[in-house]
């Protein structure tokens, strides 16, 4: 019989703990060549030190034991479709973890705050969409149901009227779940499914703009709401959002201009 290592021996060579040794024999990722039945000592062979290496530079990436077990046992179109996947969700990671730094970075440095300014908005009818959305489902819906609003515009031969914009109810933040339309001004009434004209009431708002992606734009509210602490009433209503530059748009993220309305009273003259 070929020498064997033990689990210590091989934990050394591989620089893989003890503890997780055991763990890869448990769930089937790297089983030891002979496990004595007496004492339940397991023994490695040397032959198992490469896939042993490959497992830890998997691990080093982050992929989970799961996908390392169905990478390793798959043909070489599944295997290379796996670490595709893989490799595209460390990208996704990283691109995240930049834009939280930048953010963070920003928060530590603080540029001048945005401009904040009042503005009565008249009434107005729009195309919209209304519905209650859970929180972790708003990019989804956002998406759907404007999707949805331009094929019901396009069939109907009507032209937007100005960019598109949003409401969300206060419950949407506070607790996770709320009332939210989104909207395209036309030219003309759209009725389809779902989408149909909406009267929006004549507010007054408090306004600012967020520059580029979402990501960081609980800042510009914060920012914003830290101005009506100071100078306004607050109001009962939506937040208002309208999306002067956004993916729609341009693909420069740079790019991107977001209004931000919040309903007030304010004792200001006229």
């Amino acid at each position: 019989m070929t020498a064997l290592l033990s689990i210590g021996e091989f934990a050394t060579v591989t620089h893989l703990s003890v503890k997780t040794l055991r763990h890869y024999h448990d769930v089937g990722l790297l089983e030891p060549e002979h496990v004595d039945r007496h004492t339940g000592y397991r023994y490695y062979a040397a032959t198992q030190i490469p896939r042993a290496q490959v497992v830890r530079r998997f691990r080093d990436l982050d992929m989970p034991v799961r996908d390392i077990v169905a990478l390793l046992g798959a043909d070489v179109d599944r295997r290379a479709a796996l670490l595709t996947e893989h490799l595209a969700r460390l990208e996704r990671r990283l691109a995240a973890t930049t834009e939280a730094v930048g953010s963070l970075q920003r928060l530590l440095a603080p540029a001048p705050r945005p401009e904040v300014v009042f503005r009565d908005e008249p009434a107005r009818t729009v195309t919209a969409v209304t519905g209650h959305v859970d929180g972790d489902d708003v990019l989804r819906w956002y998406a759907a149901a404007m999707a949805e609003i331009d094929a019901a515009v396009a069939a109907a031969g009507a032209r937007p009227a100005g960019p598109p914009g949003g409401h969300y109810d206060n419950a949407l933040f506070t607790h996770g779940a709320g009332r939210m339309t989104v909207f395209v001004p036309t030219d003309r009434p759209v009725r389809a499914g779902r989408v149909a004209p909406l009267e929006l009431p004549a507010r007054e708002l408090a306004l600012t703009v967020h520059h580029g992606t979402h990501d960081d734009i609980d800042v510009t509210y914060g920012t914003l709401g830290a101005h009506l602490t100071e100078h306004a009433l607050r109001v009962d209503g939506p937040v208002h959002e309208t999306y002067l530059v956004g993916p729609r748009d341009t693909g420069d993220a740079a790019a991107w201009r977001t209004e931000i309305g919040w309903p007030v009273f304010t004792t200001r003259p006229g």
